[in-house]
């Protein structure tokens, strides 16, 4: 029996969609053998997520989410396919997740198509500068470059940063377990962050740790 690794979930998982548990047990039940998984979760209806990608998601809610006495406040858009899914329980509780996590991550944009061009130059331009400054060989400045480009994306892209309330997986994972669950396509479309005071010199906080505070109480 091979050993059901991370690596084996994950690429269950974006073969068929499936939610991370279903991918673990599909695997743990078919000895680690992938094809056998996959076969397995299409047999009990779970690789449907994957397939939801194309159906249209018009429903869903505007969602505010205020932290600290108005100090920040989250205004955002997720979509879903029925009226139904948007005013369960389980779609509202992902939405306020949501925008709890935009709170205390402050993602600057949705994903990293959004990345404007000249912000990407400056970046790569500030971390090449930092390689050279660290004495790193120029055969592999450009390799070391593109590997901190990506840890930038997920410091700024909301699909791609870890979910505050379990780091070990991105919002993305997280959009993908919900539409396996519910069973119908789910998208966030769109969101803005407001700061009290944002642009204005003033004391810094850890809004962020502020939040998470909140989150442990």
């Amino acid at each position: 029996m091979a050993e059901v690794t991370a690596a084996l979930v994950k690429e269950l998982r974006e073969r068929t969609g499936a939610g991370m548990m279903d991918c673990k047990k599909a695997l743990t039940e078919c000895s680690g053998e992938m094809e056998k998984a996959c076969d397995y979760l299409r047999e009990k209806g779970l690789a449907a997520a994957a397939k939801k990608g194309a159906r249209i998601a018009a429903e869903g809610l505007i969602e505010s989410y205020i932290h600290g006495g108005g100090r920040i406040g989250v205004l955002l858009e997720v979509n879903c396919e029925t009226d139904f899914v948007a005013r369960g329980d389980e779609f509202k509780a992902l939405v306020r997740d949501i925008g709890m996590h935009i709170a205390a991550a402050n993602p600057q944009y949705l994903t990293r198509e959004e990345v404007p061009v000249d912000v990407l130059q400056h970046e790569r331009d500030i971390l090449k500068a930092q390689a050279l400054n660290e004495g790193k060989p120029e055969k592999i400045i450009e390799k070391m470059v593109e590997g901190r480009i990506e840890k930038f994306y997920k410091e700024v892209c909301l699909l791609e940063q870890p979910f505050v309330k379990d780091p070990d997986m991105s919002i993305e994972a997280l959009v993908l377990d919900k539409t396996a669950k519910i069973g119908e396509r789910i998208v966030i479309r769109r969101f803005t962050r407001y700061e009290l005071g944002a642009g204005i010199e003033k004391r810094q906080d850890d809004f962020a740790a502020e939040v998470m505070k909140e989150l442990n109480r």
